[in-house]
């Protein structure tokens, strides 16, 4: 059974930072893109950032230059480093990748960021 488990969150101030981690449950060697997403209340959820099998990135336009997503084939892990954090940044962040036609998500890690 695949699972991705998130954790890292919590509650920073703005400036602050945070580095969130996702675990996968098998290996994402063969995984061709790990994502991350956010979902703050009321709001849609909404990309952030994605690396692939290659290393390549990508970036929402309103984390770009601030977050950076990094990959551990063989930890089998997913990371988004988090700098100057904004109160717009408040979200539950899910980890995802899709294999095939099955979507995986985590449970989420909440981020709140606020004086």
């Amino acid at each position: 059974q695949v699972q991705l488990v998130e954790s890292g969150g919590g509650l920073v101030q703005p400036g602050g930072s945070l580095r969130l981690s996702c675990s996968a449950s098998v290996s994402i060697f063969s995984i061709d893109v790990m994502r991350w997403y956010r979902q703050a209340p009321g709001k849609q959820r909404e990309f952030v950032a994605g690396i692939n099998s290659g290393g390549d990135r990508n970036y929402a336009d309103s984390v770009k230059d601030r977050f950076t997503i990094f990959r551990d084939n063989a930890q089998n892990t997913v990371d988004l480093q988090m700098n100057s954090l904004k109160p717009e940044d408040t979200a539950v962040y899910l980890c995802n990748f899709l294999d095939g036609w099955i979507d995986y998500w985590g449970q989420g890690t909440q981020v709140t960021v606020s004086s």
